[in-house]
C-alpha cells in the first residue's frame, strides 16, 4: 500500500507569504521555510510584523483569493490521484488552505490552525503535532503504508528522508547542494515519472 505525501506551497501553489508580502509592500514577509528552518521562530517573526502593520487574517485571505495553483499543478495532481492515494502535508493553516484546495479539486490536506482575535488579528497558531510532516509519515508507515514524499523546503526534508522514495521539487540551490542524495526535479512530468517508478518498487 502506497501513499504519496506532497508539500503544498512551492510545490502545488505559490508561496502564500511571498504573495502577501508583495501585495502588502512588506519585503520582510518574504521569508519562508526555504529560508528559515525554525518554523516557530518564523511564525513569531511573521505575527510580529502583522501586528506592527495592523494587518490580520482578512487581509491575507483577500490575497489568497487571487492566488492560482502553479501551472500544471492541477493536472499533475489529478493524474497522480488516479494512480495512487495522495495526501498534502503542509505547515500552512486551515484558514489559508481552503480556497486553494477548491482550485486543486479538493485533495485531502493535513495542516495547522491559526489563533485569531475577534477583530481578525492573528495572535498565535496551533501545530497539529510536533514535526508534523515527519510525524505523519511515520504514523502512516505504522499502519501499513509505504510513503513517497516530495517538497521544496527545509521542513520537508524529514518526510522525504523517512520515505521509501523522496524527491525535491522546485527547491533552492542551497537545499539541493546540501542534499545531493535526494533527486531534484523542476517539471511536474519528471516528478510524476519518478513517483510512478517508485510506486512499482
Amino acid at each position: 500500500m502506497n501513499i504519496v505525501c506532497l508539500d503544498m506551497e512551492g510545490v502545488l501553489v505559490p508561496e502564500i507569504w511571498i504573495a502577501f508580502s508583495e501585495a502588502a509592500g512588506i519585503p520582510k514577509l518574504r521569508r519562508t521555510t526555504r529560508d528559515e528552518p525554525d518554523y516557530d521562530k518564523l511564525m513569531k517573526f511573521r505575527i510580529g510584523i502583522l501586528k506592527e502593520h495592523g494587518l490580520g487574517l482578512k487581509e491575507i485571505q483577500k490575497v489568497i483569493s487571487t492566488i492560482d495553483p502553479m501551472e500544471g499543478a492541477r493536472e499533475f495532481l489529478d493524474e497522480l490521484r488516479s494512480i495512487t492515494q495522495v495526501l498534502i502535508l503542509s505547515d500552512t493553516f486551515e484558514q489559508f488552505a481552503s480556497p486553494l484546495m477548491k482550485k486543486l479539486g479538493w485533495p485531502t490536506i493535513f495542516c495547522n490552525t491559526l489563533e485569531t482575535a475577534e477583530n481578525g488579528e492573528i495572535t498565535g497558531y496551533q501545530m497539529r503535532c510536533e514535526k508534523s510532516k515527519l510525524t505523519t509519515v511515520k504514523a502512516l508507515q505504522s499502519i501499513g503504508f509505504d510513503t513517497i514524499a516530495s517538497g521544496d523546503s527545509f521542513n520537508d526534508l524529514g518526510m522525504i528522508q523517512a520515505s521509501k522514495a523522496g524527491f525535491l521539487f522546485k527547491s533552492t540551490e542551497k537545499i539541493k547542494a546540501d542534499h545531493p542524495e535526494i533527486p531534484a526535479f523542476e517539471e511536474y512530468s519528471d516528478l510524476l515519472a519518478a513517483i510512478r517508478k517508485a510506486l512499482q518498487n
